[in-house]
């Protein structure tokens, strides 16, 4: 009898454990099934020594979205870049012959605006301004990287948008545009919007004040015609559309000379660009090898931008989920080893993935962003990536660029009134039928966790981040 009593005891013992698991394991399939019929979950949650918690589809691959940028900005950490010292890579400009010529260093963050203090266009053309009065062409020229302007993968529709813009080593704004639109004076008028650097297509029309605004855009790539419809209300301020720039270069050029034109130079030729066609040399599994492209020849610039350093700007990218920061990263740490092209700037994901112990079947990147829609991962990869970085310096420096719930960035409006508020630290990502998230938070009990999360096939573009948030919360609550 004392020995079936123990036998017995052994056994439930022995159980408790499963029955625990087996209670989390149902509670969380509950959470995912909020998200209705149609729905594929992906999720692992493991300790940081790495057993797992929760495992639902963990190798199961899916779109990570922005959650690309996880994998993008972990290879700049990786790199061995000082990331706390003044960035080198600001643009410059030179007087070649009589044109002006502005080039791009890779840097993400020159801006053209009126209250600009750090990073300023305006800076530039001061030096060409206080160096003559008179110029030929003005011409923009982003020949550090080749001409990759847009990823594989990335859907036509989403290039006239500020998501889909074009990526060049020469950047101004993030390569977006603002295009002000105001009402006319009386209903049925039409809308007032000035040309400029687009030719705007105008189809807005001044509805009565109580009809909302209703405003789209249309573009074709590479085009110069904006087409903008919809209806403002009489009397409402003017509305700015944002969009997309396909030729960045060609973009900082013309405003550029704007600016030279402003400050009382004349500029008696046009506006051009040079661009670095992308050759068989750009990729590493075609050449073999990856050796370094020496920077184009130049003559003593008049001026240099000297951006502030760039975990500034890591902490931005992240935080905001910047499309145009993560693919200039990629492309920037690309260089270090290769030409700045994609297939460098991969190569040197590759590598630290591999490094991670990471299988190489788990993961395919086509972008640095997280827009292409060939992007695929598994919860187990980046979990994998997640665990790694916590052994590595940079780690804790990387993670704190991810936003955190109910606090800041792209999280600052989930897991709000949550025990997760302010105890997630994750990249979030979000397309079409793709949702996902990623990184570490804190249980109940105290304990970190690491965790990846992705969801596919929403029916009806819907999201399931509600489902995947609930959750995580589960997780928490009972660990």
């Amino acid at each position: 009898m004392i020995r079936i009593a123990l036998l017995a005891a052994t056994a439930l013992v022995a159980l408790a454990p499963a029955a625990a698991r087996s209670t989390l394991d149902d509670h969380v399939a509950a959470a995912l099934a909020s998200a209705g019929p149609g729905t594929r979950f992906g999720l692992l949650v493991t300790t940081m020594e790495g057993k797992e918690v929760v495992a639902v589809n963990p190798d199961d691959r899916f779109v990570p979205a922005s959650n690309t940028k996880l994998f993008t900005t972990a290879a700049v950490f990786a790199s061995g870049i000082d990331l706390a010292a003044p960035d080198t890579a600001g643009a410059t400009v030179r007087i070649d012959g009589g044109d002006v010529v502005l080039t791009g260093h890779g840097d993400a963050r020159m801006s053209a605006a009126a209250d600009c203090t750090d990073d300023c266009l305006a800076t530039l053309a001061d030096a060409v301004a206080a160096k003559t009065r008179r110029v030929r062409d003005v011409i923009g020229d982003d020949t550090l990287f080749p001409d990759e302007r847009w990823s594989p993968g990335m859907s036509w529709n989403n290039i006239p948008t500020t998501s889909g813009t074009g990526i060049s080593a020469l950047t101004l704004d993030d390569n977006e545009l603002a295009v002000s639109v105001l009402p006319g004076n009386a209903a049925g008028a039409t809308a007032t919007i000035a040309d400029g650097y687009y030719r705007i297509d105008n189809h807005v029309v001044t509805s009565a004040a109580e009809v909302p605004a209703r405003i789209g855009y249309a573009r074709l790539p590479n085009s110069r015609v904006l087409r903008i419809e919809g209806t403002v209300p009489v009397g409402a301020p003017a509305r700015m559309v944002t969009v997309g720039i396909d030729d960045p270069a060609d973009y900082a050029a013309w405003t550029l000379r704007r600016m030279l034109v402003a400050r009382g130079v004349k500029v008696s030729g046009a506006v051009r660009v040079r661009h670095r066609a992308l050759s068989p040399a750009d990729d590493p599994e075609q050449r073999g090898t990856a050796p370094a492209t020496p920077p184009p020849t130049e003559s003593a610039p008049l001026a240099r931008l000297s951006p502030k350093p760039l975990i500034e700007d890591l902490i931005h990218t992240n935080k905001v989920s910047q499309n145009v920061h993560a693919e200039l990263f990629l492309r920037r740490v690309s260089r270090l080893s290769g030409s700045g092209s994609i297939a460098d700037g991969q190569a040197r994901v590759t590598s630290l993935m591999t490094t991670a112990g990471v299988p190489r079947w788990a993961w395919d990147f086509a972008d640095g962003s997280g827009m292409s829609s060939y992007n695929r991962v598994s919860p187990r990869a980046t979990v994998g990536l997640l665990r790694y970085s916590v052994t590595q310096p940079w780690g804790e420096a990387w993670r704190s660029t991810f936003p955190v719930a109910g606090v800041d960035g792209t999280l600052k409006r989930r897991f709000v009134g949550t025990p997760l508020q302010g105890r997630l630290f994750a990249k979030t990502g979000s397309l079409d039928k793709a949702n996902g998230l990623g990184g570490f938070l804190t249980t109940a009990k105290g304990k970190t966790l690491v965790f990846a999360a992705y969801a596919a096939d929403m029916p009806q573009s819907g999201s399931a981040t509600k489902a995947l948030d609930a959750a995580l919360q589960v997780v928490a609550a009972e660990n």
